[in-house]
């Protein structure tokens, strides 16, 4: 018997990823949608073995192709799981999923945070304030969307939302393709930040809000007022001596230097570089 739940997944060029990507997904019993946008490596081939259903639609931004995927893939279920290509879903998770989905008595519950979990080269990043940190993945299709922001866009629930035991697993292998993709959203970062693409439907940004809504307002109203350069460093400090990043080891550094140092000074970077009409 089919759940009650369609999972979408986007590709592009996700060879290294998606079979296991899909593999997680088994245990749910459920319709699985893949938007690919153009891949030329063998991502629709390993896709093509596997039961779900392929369409293709042109890349914009990730906003745009989650909410294109929520209303043209033809979705009759209640539910709607977003994940992307490096994730997979750990078996508490998917068992919490299935429970939740058969349960009744979740009627006034219209949405669910998960917490993502970094896998880094083989180790799993616990400190440094990256675990747990929780996302809207799982709502009812009804009612949820996802922003049209160019970088760190989020779902918008409207209704009660509740966390949701288990993890969505965020592998990291291969460098050459971390860099790669943080080298693009760099550039989308800089043109958020630089407001070239302000849309409405935002998530608020509340120190007093959902964890998302305050990890927004400490970006917008502390990290985005320092100076660039300076603040980049201030935060790889704060988040690996006061957050404890130094307990996550050798692989650990590597991990909280590059996402908490390069890819901010490679943001800054692009912002002064987009301000002087660098080419």
């Amino acid at each position: 018997m089919q759940t009650n739940l369609t999972v979408i997944v986007l590709t592009h060029n996700e060879e290294l990823n998606i079979e296991e990507c899909l593999r997680s997904l088994v245990p749910l019993k459920c319709r699985i949608v893949v938007v690919d946008s153009g891949s030329t490596d063998k991502t629709l081939e390993i896709v093509q073995n596997h039961k779900v259903e392929i369409y293709n639609h042109e890349f914009n931004n990730y906003g745009d192709q989650r909410n294109w995927a929520q209303q043209n893939t033809g979705i009759e279920t209640d539910w709607v799981l977003h994940i992307d290509a490096d994730e997979r879903l750990n078996k508490v998770l998917c068992e919490n999923i299935i429970n939740v989905l058969m349960d009744n008595s979740n009627s006034e519950i219209d949405g669910y945070l998960i917490s993502r979990r970094t896998i880094f080269m083989g180790k799993f990043i616990r400190y440094g304030g990256h675990y747990p940190v929780y996302h809207n993945r799982m709502f009812r299709i009804a009612k949820g969307m996802c922003e049209t922001r160019l970088y760190d866009q989020h779902f918008i629930v409207d209704g009660i939302v509740e966390k949701l035991s288990g993890d969505i697993i965020d592998v990291t292998d291969d460098l050459d393709d971390w860099f790669n993709r943080h080298m693009k959203w760099a550039e989308m970062e800089a043109e958020q930040i630089l407001g070239k693409n302000k849309k409405n439907k935002l998530v608020e940004s509340k120190l007093g809000g959902t964890s998302i809504e305050r990890r927004r307002w400490m970006k917008n109203n502390l990290y985005y007022k320092m100076p660039l350069f300076l603040r980049c460093l201030i935060y790889f400090g704060y988040r690996y001596f006061v957050r404890l990043g130094v307990l996550d080891g050798y692989k650990g550094l590597i991990f909280h230097f590059l996402h908490g140092f390069w890819y901010r000074f490679k943001v800054d970077t692009c912002i002064l570089k987009k301000k002087l009409n660098w080419v």
